[in-house]
């Protein structure tokens, strides 16, 4: 199952995976991105994923995952993924997908949420806060400076 995730606004959007992700709940939920980032044209985004819950997807909903990411690349600058795994094993997860995305990729653990979410909203990080970076940014977004923090 995927959720929307309530604290969503601004210029972050915010899902959580529960149980294993099936490749039909991917394709319903998608359109609930897409209308996000429309709303955003001009700005770009950044997302929190919770994969606290997660276990497992199916090959492919990660293929399909991935076909959505590089359609969307110029308009996501940023992503934060929160687990409760150990975050090297998070890291094979998305390899792929933060590559394809060009986007800056980081890790949460569970308790960092509030921490995941002012990176997703702000590109900024606590100084209390860890920084695990999956995949640098690369492309368009290698050099970018969020101008709109507060939009």
């Amino acid at each position: 199952m995927i959720e929307r995730l309530k604290e969503t606004g601004g210029v972050a959007f915010g899902f959580k995976v529960v149980g294993k992700l099936l490749d039909e709940e991917l394709k319903t939920f998608e359109p609930q991105l897409e209308f996000f980032i429309a709303q955003h044209k001009k700005h770009p985004i950044g997302i929190l994923v919770d994969l606290t819950e997660m276990h497992g997807a199916e090959w492919k909903a990660r293929w399909d995952d991935l076909r959505f990411l590089q359609k969307h690349t110029s308009h996501i600058a940023r992503m934060a993924v929160v687990g409760a795994h150990r975050w090297e094993e998070v890291v094979e997860l998305f390899t792929a997908g933060a590559a394809v995305l060009q986007s800056e990729t980081r890790y949460f653990e569970s308790s960092e949420i509030q921490h995941a979410w002012q990176w997703a909203r702000t590109a900024k990080h606590a100084e209390d806060a860890p920084v695990r970076v999956i995949s640098p940014a690369t492309g368009i977004w290698k050099d970018y400076r969020p101008e709109f923090v507060g939009v």
